[in-house]
């Protein structure tokens, strides 16, 4: 958010811009006054994204957007349709018993696991089979909570960036390593996204409330794919998009938010 930046519509509504003047104002916000950008929050404060909605205060991006880029297993509830099969979300020793049978009866051996707050791939571990699993969980080794889901030895990644009218996709793939990261030895290329493809991103996007995004798919071999996961904002290496392009484009449609929202 732009700092220092508090004003009024033309109903006497605030527009608050910055995180600062958001935790001043806090206590004092009414409905249809508006935050306009990501909310900075420690991981013990999503409860404030519920109370600023249930108040009737307007947030953009959306309150869900917010929750859901924040938490890897509430994108496993939110787009559990749209997501590789057999994915599940494991908050407890319980769930990772329960997925246990399930994968068993499934007959699928090597997962992978998500640490819920780690990106950039550096929370993403490969296993053998749930037991493997289970061991290091119920041995304090493995913190819950996590997302578990099949492991697919070929599968294939796309980066889609969504920024209003600007639409760009392009393959991640990295030789040496599962992990399709580019910041660690991964190379890209552009991609011309289906009609399936598209048509799920913005499946994914309008059941997040997402006005932009980074959305990640996963291709498996027989051509099918997944959501991996979606965020509000990611890294852009291997775009085309330069950063200062980025930030103009998300600045606009920012202030056309502000346009549109306190109008």
């Amino acid at each position: 958010m732009k700092k220092n930046s508090v004003s009024l519509t033309t109903d006497s509504s605030r527009i608050i811009r910055d995180n600062d003047n958001l935790r001043d104002a806090y206590h004092s916000l009414n409905p249809g006054d508006l935050i306009l950008g990501r909310i900075r929050l420690k991981s013990t404060e999503e409860h404030i994204l519920l109370d600023l909605s249930e108040r009737g205060v307007i947030l953009f991006p959306s309150a869900l957007s917010q929750l859901s880029c924040r938490s890897k297993t509430s994108q496993a509830l939110l787009f559990a349709p749209q997501m590789l099969p057999h994915t599940r979300a494991i908050h407890d020793i319980h769930d990772m018993l329960a997925a246990m049978n399930h994968y068993q009866q499934a007959k699928i051996s090597q997962v992978i696991t998500k640490r819920d707050r780690s990106n950039a791939g550096m929370g993403i571990n490969l296993w053998n089979s749930t037991e493997e699993v289970f061991n290091q969980a119920s041995l304090g080794s493995m913190p819950f909570p996590f997302v578990m889901q099949p492991f697919h030895p070929n599968c294939r990644d796309i980066r889609i960036i969504v920024l209003g009218s600007y639409v760009e996709a392009y393959w991640r793939c990295n030789p040496d390593n599962f992990r399709n990261n580019l910041h660690f030895g991964g190379n890209s290329s552009p991609c011309q996204l289906t009609k399936e493809q598209w048509d799920l991103c913005q499946k994914v996007m309008a059941r997040g409330k997402f006005p932009y995004a980074h959305i990640d798919l996963i291709v498996t071999e027989d051509g099918s794919s997944f959501l991996a996961e979606i965020n509000l904002r990611g890294g852009i290496r291997g775009a085309k998009i330069k950063p200062d392009e980025y930030r103009q484009r998300l600045n606009d449609l920012h202030r056309k938010a502000e346009k549109d929202l306190s109008s």
